[in-house]
């Protein structure tokens, strides 16, 4: 595994998913396996307009002292590469739209083709209170991807979980639902306004 390469992907697609708004300053996470037993993962401090050397670090599953310095949804993606083998790379990022569209509905269902075509519908998870929404997380979401048999989940006013074997097919997947439900929020607007 080339992990200069790796980090420069990651780097790469963190800067253009934070152009895009799905990452915030220090909000959000991405990571990639680098083995059986490790992943690479930003850092607490990470600002994902520039994801660099200092910003990654890799972790092994038994945690150690590392583990202090890592986002705090390490133990999120921990747990789904540890039970799920198909995850090669994981994102946790809050898209505007497909978050602000989780506050008032429980599925997407998109109109357009390429939302239709490439995602279909998908139901949006609540996670009712958000208290302890960190301690049931970890277990929640692998729990949730494994039964539902998908990769993609969005959750209600907390944003969307993803993971893939590939990074780019990822990338593209979280863009082509943020497009799918600004385009919902766009045709209902219209509706409200009632144009015809």
């Amino acid at each position: 595994m080339n992990r200069s390469h790796l980090k420069n992907q990651l780097s790469t697609l963190a800067l253009s998913m934070f152009r895009k708004d799905f990452f915030g300053i220090y909000h959000g996470s991405i990571s990639a396996k680098t083995e059986s037993n490790r992943f690479l993962i930003n850092t607490k401090e990470a600002v994902f307009d520039a994801i660099d050397e200092k910003s990654l670090i890799e972790l092994y599953f038994k945690k150690d002292y590392r583990w202090k310095q890592a986002s705090i949804d390490a133990k999120i993606h921990f747990n789904i590469y540890s039970q799920i083998s198909d995850a090669k790379f994981i994102c946790f990022s809050m898209p505007p739209f497909t978050t602000a569209y989780s506050l008032e509905h429980n599925i997407i269902a998109p109109k357009d083709y390429f939302g239709h075509s490439e995602i279909g519908s998908l139901e949006i998870v609540d996670p009712k209170q958000f208290e302890d929404w960190y301690d049931r997380a970890q277990s929640e979401i692998t729990y949730y991807f494994q039964t539902k048999k998908t990769n993609i989940m969005v959750i209600k006013g907390y944003g969307v979980y993803s993971f893939n074997r590939d990074l780019h097919a990822m990338a593209k997947q979280l863009a082509v639902l943020e497009k799918s439900c600004r385009i919902l929020m766009l045709d209902s607007s219209r509706d409200s306004f009632n144009f015809d």
